[in-house]
């Protein structure tokens, strides 16, 4: 089971820097938080600091909200108009929904019966909505012959 953080803001946006954004990365957490307790991001929601209730794509700024990297506003992405009359992003805030990094919330590893010692773990990944949340969907594998 994931659990719910509360809303995170650990970078703002430095206005003058056409180069500068707003990093919500798990990187920028884990550097400000070391404790901080995820061993897994299941989903993600994202939100403007200041317009908390109107979602991303209606502040017409592009800006990346992901599982696995957390996210992304880069000044040099924003275009004059929108929410605000400057091309730079908006302070933002995420939450993120968790898998405790504690052995009783961990997945047990599956093994496999093979010649070698270490098995190597397959990931896929799941490009989520820009605001959400609902849980994401698993892909599905399909077998196709060739």
């Amino acid at each position: 089971e994931c659990i719910w953080t509360d809303w995170i803001d650990v970078s703002y946006p430095d206005g003058s820097d056409r180069n500068g954004g707003d990093y919500e990365t798990f990187e920028n957490i884990w550097k400000k938080y070391p404790s901080w307790e995820c061993a897994k991001v299941e989903n993600i929601s994202c939100r403007a600091e200041k317009f908390p209730d109107q979602s991303i794509a209606d502040l017409g700024q592009k800006v990346e909200c992901d599982v696995n990297v957390g996210l992304i506003c880069n000044n040099k992405d924003q275009q004059i108009g929108g929410i605000i009359p400057m091309p730079v992003c908006l302070n933002y805030e995420i939450s993120v929904c968790c898998t405790p990094n504690k052995p009783e919330c961990l997945p047990t590893p599956s093994t496999t019966s093979t010649t070698t010692s270490t098995a190597s773990p397959t990931t896929s990944s799941v490009s989520p909505p820009i605001s959400t949340t609902a849980p994401t969907s698993t892909p599905v594998e399909t077998y196709s012959p060739t």
